[in-house]
């Protein structure tokens, strides 16, 4: 039986787990510092829960000691120094803990080690790169590439209108982070939260769209002459967040408040995850659409269009966000400890979107969960 190690039981990781453990020749061991954690996957066959602090490689290196393939889904603030341990277990991985820091730099490191690590490997990043990745690859040239990507509650609920499926630090860092996109094949950037645009989904309704700093490793393995992504809440959902932004709720600097220290982020943080929690009741929905213009090597303009739509699974209750970011991961990570996938470096979805194989296989495998993504008339 093959080993694998999930590193982080949240919402998405214990997914991931639960996705994994249909699986009779697969044995795993889910490590979280939390209890409640943990006890999402405890009931799991083949699955035993431990204990551990993340945030401490040496109990990383202990966790993973024994195992054929891992899977980072921690979060942000931890993915990097836990994504650089692994590799230097000599660990394959597949992550989807989407840290700030450029993963990139770590692809030295993993040749060296001879070591998979598949990266970014959720919706968005993780799908939409594929989908570019695809794209490219039956192209000479990308001219303009797009990704619309949001999660959203299917109700919409004053003053807010959105619900938090994953860390609150991570949402209000698509806020604050400024946006690195391309054009005309040069690198610049936009606040967050800029340039809003309106556009309408069939189910769901007008949306709005607004920069965020998502391209992460496409802004380095792919050549575009126009390239950006954009988030997608219900119209007004960007205003309110700069007005909150910019008046300094965000801010991580503290400020005396009647003689006691307060971090204003951490303040804000507080009330909105308490605002943004989604009732057990509730239903979301993912949405995304990445559009890819350019020149077909015989020099006629071709344009991919590809999406996906998906909603909270009710027979499960397992959210559409987890779904979505865990499914993609708990595939690659399958072909990863039975050595079916095997390429050295950092290898987010982009690379493997230009081999037709991997690409097929996958989006069947999102299929057969019904996931439905793919090239939209095709």
């Amino acid at each position: 039986m093959k080993q694998l190690v999930v590193l982080g039981s949240g919402l998405v990781g214990s997914a991931i787990a639960r996705d994994l453990s249909r699986d009779e020749d697969l044995r795993l061991t889910v490590v979280d510092v939390s209890e409640a954690n943990l006890e999402r996957v405890a009931s799991l066959p083949r699955v035993t829960p431990r204990r551990a602090d993340l945030s401490r490689p040496q109990e990383i290196a202990e966790a993973v000691a024994g195992a054929d393939a891992v899977v980072g889904a921690v979060p942000g603030r931890l993915g990097f120094q836990m994504l650089k341990t692994v590799i230097e277990a000599g660990k394959p991985i597949c992550d989807i803990s989407f840290s700030p820091e450029d993963v990139m730099q770590l692809e030295g490191l993993a040749r060296d080690k001879g070591v998979t690590a598949i990266v970014d490997c959720g919706v968005s990043p993780g799908l939409s790169n594929l989908a570019i990745g695809r794209a490219a690859s039956q192209l000479e040239e990308i001219d303009s590439a797009v990704i619309y990507v949001g999660g959203l509650p299917v109700e919409r609920v004053w003053p807010y209108e959105y619900r938090i499926v994953f860390s609150a630090t991570d949402v209000i860092e698509e806020y604050t982070r400024t946006a690195r996109i391309i054009e005309e094949r040069r690198l610049v950037t936009r606040e967050a939260l800029s340039e809003v645009e309106l556009l309408d989904f069939p189910g769901v309704g007008t949306l709005e769209a607004f920069n965020t700093d998502g391209l992460r490793t496409l802004l380095s393995t792919v050549s575009a002459r126009n390239m950006r992504e954009k988030t997608l809440r219900y119209p007004g959902h960007a205003d309110r967040m700069r007005m909150l932004r910019e008046t300094g709720f965000f801010a991580g600097e503290p400020i005396d408040v009647k003689g006691a220290s307060v971090v204003p982020r951490d303040f804000t943080e507080r009330l909105l995850f308490r605002a943004w929690l989604r009732k057990p009741d509730e239903e979301e929905l993912t949405v995304l659409r990445v559009i890819v213009e350019g020149p077909a090597p015989g020099g006629e303009a071709r344009r991919f269009t590809y999406e996906l739509f998906d909603r909270t699974d009710r027979a499960t209750g397992m959210t559409s966000m987890a779904r979505t970011t865990g499914f993609p991961c708990a595939i690659m990570a399958r072909m990863l400890a039975r050595g079916a996938y095997r390429d050295p470096g950092v290898r987010p979805p982009e690379f493997f979107g230009r081999q037709p194989d991997v690409y097929e296989h996958l989006v069947s495998e999102l299929g057969a969960r019904g996931v439905r993504f793919g090239e939209a008339g095709g």
